[in-house]
């Protein structure tokens, strides 16, 4: 009998060899001697090697209702729901949107919010007189400062003005060091939201190569931490071989290094970076990156990733998509922040 397990050995090892002649006609053969029904199984099952989607927007509402019970809990304890407040400069329509998607997301969880709207003509003075008003105010347990800021005022000092127990972003420098040392901290969101994609996925992460493509200080520095550092301690990281590349890394290095990763954190916001070529077969590819480009056909613009999907997940063993994979993590791990923080500093409180 002509199993449809002996068939696919044999087909294998037709591929596995050279791709003469005779190969092609030992495969034709094959083929010939298989019924219609086993050859559109087989083609189906070629589709199911395709790349898993790691779903974003699903996890991030599986979490967002776990977050939801555990506010509801803290107030039946008789504390105040947790309260974030974003400061919003300019009219940027980018950031308008972020941020308020992100007060949507804190409605669903439980978390009181309001935003502070400002002109983009304020003062680096003034701003950071509001900063530290919100940092006095025992009202107020996340401050979240949208980025980027206008060219006239210090990102860093800015980020270095909100109070380490409030800064739900994860960007005070106090904080950084303390994800560096893997101390317990407020972890950046993206970071944070890569790394429980990962682990909720079930991506063996110990021991496995992966590289981080992108060294920026929010997003590719704190994955490359979170990555590299001993599981054991407070940041419960993923004890992987990390390898960082960035925009100085030559083409050819960068493919290398990605063909021998297990896991490819790509950060760069440029589209297409990672090819189908440069991906190690069932590799887990993680997108961070977002831009938004105009088709040349249709004029409409769209979003995509540093990852060329379409090719990429023909290869990969996981990925993620853009939009719905990292972006709705980010917004999640930003609720959960808050609510760290609000249990922290009723903690100091009450002591």
């Amino acid at each position: 009998m002509f199993s449809l397990r002996r068939f696919s050995r044999e087909l294998y090892l037709v591929w596995k060899g050279s791709q003469s002649g005779k190969c092609s006609i030992m495969k034709n053969k094959l083929m010939r001697g298989v019924s219609v029904e086993k050859k559109l199984l087989i083609h189906s099952n070629s589709f199911s090697r395709m790349a898993k989607l790691i779903d974003g927007l699903q996890i991030s509402k599986q979490i967002r209702e776990e977050l939801r019970g555990q506010v509801e809990e803290w107030v039946k304890e008789g504390n105040r729901k947790p309260q974030l407040t974003a400061v919003l400069i300019g009219e940027d329509p980018a950031s308008q949107t972020y941020v308020k998607n992100k007060m949507k997301a804190a409605a669903e969880v439980g978390i009181e919010s309001t935003t502070r709207n400002l002109p983009d003509t304020i003062s680096e003075e003034e701003l950071l007189e509001i900063i530290d008003e919100l940092n006095q105010s025992d009202k107020v347990d996340g401050i979240l400062v949208q980025l980027p800021l206008p060219h006239h005022i210090h990102e860093r000092r800015i980020c270095n003005a909100v109070s380490c127990d409030k800064d739900v972003d994860g960007f005070n420098e106090k904080n950084v060091g303390r994800l560096c040392l893997d101390m317990n901290t407020l972890i950046p969101c993206t970071p944070l939201g890569v790394q429980e994609l990962l682990k909720r996925t079930g991506i063996e992460t110990f021991g496995k190569n992966a590289v981080v493509v992108g060294r920026s200080k929010n997003v590719g520095m704190p994955i490359s931490m979170l990555l590299h550092a001993d599981g054991r301690n407070d940041t419960d990281a993923m004890d992987a071989t990390v390898t960082i590349c960035h925009r100085f890394t030559p083409p050819e290095e960068l493919a290398r290094f990605c063909k021998s990763a297990d896991i490819i954190v790509s950060a760069t916001g440029v589209p297409g970076l990672i090819r189908a070529d440069m991906v190690k077969p069932g590799a887990c590819v993680i997108d961070v990156g977002i831009t938004r480009i105009k088709d040349d056909i249709t004029g409409k613009t769209r979003l995509v990733g540093d990852v060329d999907f379409e090719e990429v997940r023909k290869v990969a063993g996981h990925i993620t998509p853009v939009p719905g994979g990292v972006g709705p993590m980010t917004v999640a791990m930003l609720m959960k922040n808050t609510i760290i923080a609000a249990k922290n500093l009723q903690k100091q409180r009450r002591s």
